[in-house]
């Protein structure tokens, strides 16, 4: 059994591959190429009928596009190509076969991970043996067409990356700056929101307490733009006084100018992100699916779905929709939380972030799903309400299945209402 694991998983450098022998071998028959796909070494199996007659190993991107040409030119009957979407690294190959009209495919890496012992009665894990686990797994059907993504939806997942990365870095400057406020103003904290405008253009113009009291008419003036009649007067003269009287520690110059860069820098974080934001919104009006879900989630979130999900109407079912958000449940078995459901979290984080704010605003607008929510906080003794707004989430996402298609949001099917104190 040892002797013929070793020659199973053995590989031959890309060079030393004689692949006119190799097309002698596999001419005319159905030919599966599997890609284990890495950063630099790649390795890849041909296999027909589940049997593995060569594995190649290559460095990439050097050689890729030569290994591309001379596995296209085998004399196949047919060439299928099966990888993992796992990373970016693979994607070039994968645009490579699919340009020269090579069928991709697609397994969950769940799926092979899960068949790594079956497959030769050991755990193990390494490049030759996940190739040709991939290969076997494709051959059983266990794999899926991974066509190229159109151009719309491309563009789509580029404007929400960007916009979810000045909404990151802005998120850090704003923990930047509670910190540095903590030091000194903390007054401040109090007496105003962290994320709020006032708050941010307000540190912006002066830096500081001191500055502030300096040129406190100045400041009274612009905090009264910036909150607009929103911001109460009292609240103004609080801040004012705050400044004078704060017990923070004094800031050198240098930690003026610092501070005033870094509320600077939250200022052009939040407008470039404001930016994208709208042209996420613009983008995604073309998208069908996004149209019919943006009443119920919001224009922005529906983007973030179908550029990170694909078209939920793709989907088979509602529950496929869910697992590939990550919100599934399974049951952890070590740790505190042994013997208690959790998401699985497999899929796109940003997916269920948007989607988690959205269930929340229902959980708070909707008067069926707030009366569910509430109920379930109060059955879980009013400790878990995140876990409730994690299940919001999942019936947010069968909702949407159906959504996607055209059908009509109705939160009462969501929950059993009979159990609810509705009026």
């Amino acid at each position: 059994m040892r002797e013929s694991t070793r020659r199973q998983y053995r590989s031959v450098a890309f060079e030393r591959v004689d692949f006119g022998e190799l097309g002698e071998r596999v001419r005319g028959q159905r030919v599966v190429f599997a890609v284990d796909a890495a950063k630099e070494d790649l390795v890849g199996s041909v296999a027909v009928g589940e049997e593995v007659v060569c594995t190649v190993r290559w460095k990439h991107p050097g050689q890729t596009a030569e290994v591309v040409a001379r596995v296209c030119e085998l004399g196949a009957t047919s060439l299928e190509v099966v990888m993992e979407p796992s990373g970016t690294y693979g994607d070039p190959i994968r645009h490579l076969f699919a340009r020269r009209g090579v069928a991709v495919f697609r397994v969950s890496p769940k799926r092979s991970h899960d068949a790594a012992e079956v497959y030769d009665g050991v755990p193990s894990w390494h490049d030759v043996k996940a190739a040709g686990l991939l290969a076997r797994l494709h051959f059983s059907g266990a794999s899926e067409p991974w066509g190229e993504r159109a151009e719309e939806e491309v563009d789509l997942a580029a404007a929400i990356r960007i916009m979810a990365l000045y909404d990151g870095q802005e998120a850090a400057n704003l923990n930047r700056l509670e910190a540095l406020l903590a030091r000194h103003w903390p007054e401040l904290l109090g007496l105003l929101q962290l994320t709020s405008a006032t708050l941010v253009k307000l540190i912006e113009a002066y830096g500081g307490p001191t500055e502030v009291w300096a040129h406190r008419q100045d400041a009274t003036r612009l905090m009264a733009r910036a909150g607009g009649h929103y911001r109460a007067q009292d609240t103004i003269d609080g801040v004012i006084r705050s400044a004078e009287q704060t017990i923070g520690v004094p800031m050198t110059a240098g930690e003026l100018a610092a501070m005033k860069e870094l509320a600077s820098e939250i200022v052009r974080c939040r407008q470039a992100a404001q930016r994208w934001r709208r042209q996420v919104r613009s983008l995604s009006r073309s998208n069908v699916a996004a149209n019919n879900m943006a009443p119920i989630v919001g224009q922005v979130t529906a983007a973030v779905v179908v550029a990170g999900l694909g078209d939920p109407r793709s989907y088979k079912s509602a529950k496929s929709l869910v697992k590939s958000a990550g919100a599934n449940l399974r049951e952890r078995s070590s740790g505190k939380h042994k013997g208690q459901l959790k998401i699985t979290k497999r899929g796109p984080s940003d997916v269920r972030f948007y989607l988690y704010l959205a269930a929340l605003r229902l959980a708070q607008n909707d008067p069926v799903v707030k009366a569910w929510y509430q109920r379930k906080v109060a059955r879980d003794g009013g400790r878990y309400k995140n876990r409730a707004v994690v299940a919001v989430m999942r019936k947010l996402l069968l909702a949407l299945w159906y959504v996607a298609r055209g059908d009509r949001f109705d939160s009462k099917l969501l929950f059993d209402t009979r159990r609810l104190a509705l009026p």
